[in-house]
């Protein structure tokens, strides 16, 4: 028996072989070919793009095609830049709290038309945005939001995916003996969910605050919508360097890398938490 047990160890300590590294390898150079295009791309001029021999390696003329982005007054991107700041900030921060909150009632809490309810959230995914976005408008227009980033906010503070997501993993990962031990102690519902249930979702928090982040950043349609030129948000002001008859790729891309670097510093300074998170709750579970 502690043979077998010594065998089985060994097995499972043993290094990854070299088509586990080739095969990470690959996935890896696949993940970054669109960066490097977009900045091969970006870093050329108007005809870098329809040249049948175009270099593959970069040109040099990224930071001017950058500076034009930034200076280009149909852009407006500074204001752009803030405005996704605030809209991204704001949506994933409300959606990981009511989520939480939500996925909390559904998986602990029993009431009446528990499982109704949570059915019924579920099914509104099924629902295209797109059949929402003309009665959508018309009450953004009665409330006189249009062209406000409060158009953009309200609808996307909540989210079906949220609420489904942290009701799965608090259902595995909190068990229901520490929420009547809580409640034996004296402390009510709010204090049960604050000193327990935020603690136990904290690595579910994390993934759901990074999705709905990268999700709201990169969010086109409705802010093309309900916002004007003089109020985007940055897809949308990107958008305004596209020509009816001409497009220069190399701003154009040279604007998507700009618009990317924000994700890219939130991942780095967010990603070593944000994994540990993860095997904290896989341990947990």
């Amino acid at each position: 028996m502690a043979t077998r047990l010594r065998a089985r160890t060994s097995v499972n300590l043993q290094r990854p072989g070299w088509f586990v590294y080739t095969s990470l390898v690959l996935v890896l150079i696949a993940s970054l070919f669109p960066f490097y295009w977009s900045f091969l791309v970006g870093s050329g001029d108007a005809s870098t793009v329809r040249d049948p021999n175009m270099s593959w390696l970069p040109g040099g003329n990224f930071l001017e095609n950058a500076q034009t982005v930034i200076q280009n007054p149909a852009v407006n991107f500074w204001k752009a830049l803030w405005n996704s700041i605030v809209v991204s900030t704001t949506v994933s921060t409300s959606t990981v709290v009511l989520s939480m909150l939500a996925g909390f009632a559904f998986a602990k809490l029993r009431f009446k038309g528990n499982g109704v309810l949570f059915v019924f959230v579920i099914a509104t995914m099924a629902v295209p945005v797109q059949l929402g976005v003309v009665p959508l408008y018309i009450l953004m227009a009665d409330y006189g939001w249009t062209g406000t980033l409060g158009a953009v906010i309200l609808p996307a503070l909540v989210t079906a995916f949220g609420v489904f997501w942290m009701t799965q993993f608090l259902q595995q990962a909190l068990p229901t003996e520490l929420i009547e031990a809580a409640r034996v102690d004296g402390c009510n519902m709010i204090r049960t969910f604050w000193h327990v249930g935020v603690p136990a979702a904290r690595p579910a928090a994390a993934m759901l605050f990074m999705f709905t982040f990268v999700t709201s950043w990169n969010n086109f349609f409705w802010p093309f919508i309900i916002l004007d030129q003089s109020n985007p948000t940055l897809p949308v002001a990107l958008s305004m360097l596209q020509a009816n008859y001409f497009v220069d790729y190399s701003l154009v891309l040279a604007g998507v890398l700009l618009a990317t670097v924000p994700l890219l510093i939130l991942f780095i300074f967010t990603g070593r938490q944000l994994v540990s998170g993860i095997m904290q709750g896989a341990v947990k579970g």
